[in-house]
């Protein structure tokens, strides 16, 4: 992926980075793939707001994306690499034999007109979808499930990825992006690859109205509340506002959120890293 700059002709300019979408082969999805997108800019079912900071944004179309790949032995040929306003990561068009077209979360490096396949039995060469079990130990996977079936739920988001670390009979370990080390079922099915859209990171909105193109409203600082609208606010001059704190007074930033008696605990093997975890 490469990224833009600008000449700073406007103080805007003079921060703002942008995707070059060098990678992307058309601006025109597949018509047959979306669906409608309704945004509720935060509110419910009698238009009260629920979650602040939301609303405005472009209009968008949802992009039906495949994230089971279960149309298994049947090949397909990547058409085109396209954008997708709903994610971070790019998307790949798929046109297979039999006919049928499908989007799928776009691994980095894959081109058009290659042929990628899925189901047990299939090399784990780069966007080809099979089970845990049959891949090499440290392939690079993503869109990975956590139960046969299901779908991928793991590392899905642009740049993000996988390591297989080893196999046990029924489980596979799998080092996540967060550094959390996992058991995963041996059947479950993992995509071979990283997913595209590496530099995302980079990008630099640059001003506030690119904010509120992705529907994000302004938001104000706690510490420059008063404290009736906020447990941070108050105090003379710039106070720092005491340990952070949500707007309900829940203590933020290292509060331990994951309940203790959560079945999936068990299979965890090693956390992921954070503050509390390196000290």
């Amino acid at each position: 992926m490469a990224v833009k700059k600008f000449r700073p002709t406007t103080p805007s300019n003079r921060h703002t980075i942008v995707n070059a979408f060098v990678e992307l082969t058309t601006d025109r999805p597949e018509k047959s793939l979306l669906a409608p997108k309704k945004v509720t800019a935060g509110r419910n079912s009698a238009g009260e707001m629920t979650m602040r900071n939301r609303g405005g944004g472009h209009k968008k179309q949802y992009r039906m994306i495949d994230f089971k790949r279960n149309k298994h032995g049947v090949p397909a040929k990547v058409a085109s690499i396209e954008y997708d306003p709903n994610r971070t990561a790019f998307i790949a068009l798929l046109h297979y034999a039999d006919g049928e077209k499908r989007y799928i979360i776009a691994p980095n490096g894959l081109k058009v007109g290659a042929t990628i396949n899925s189901g047990t039995g299939v090399s784990p060469d780069l966007g080809n979808s099979l089970p845990i079990s049959e891949m090499p130990l440290g392939t690079t996977i993503h869109n990975i499930e956590l139960k046969p079936g299901k779908g991928g739920a793991l590392a899905r988001s642009a740049g993000s990825s996988a390591q297989l670390s080893a196999k046990e009979e029924k489980y596979c370990i799998v080092k996540l992006p967060s550094g959390e080390t996992r058991m995963i079922l041996s059947t479950c099915i993992a995509t071979v690859g990283s997913v595209s859209n590496p530099d995302h990171s980079l990008l630099s909105l640059g001003k506030a109205g690119r904010n509120r193109w992705l529907g994000r409203r302004p938001r104000v600082r706690p510490v420059a509340m008063n404290p009736v609208d906020h447990p941070m606010g108050g105090g003379e001059g710039r106070a720092s506002g005491g340990h952070p704190r949500s707007r309900k007074g829940l203590k933020a930033k290292g509060a331990k959120t994951r309940r203790p008696k959560n079945q999936s605990n068990k299979f965890i093997i090693s956390k992921r890293k954070t503050v509390n975890n390196q000290q």
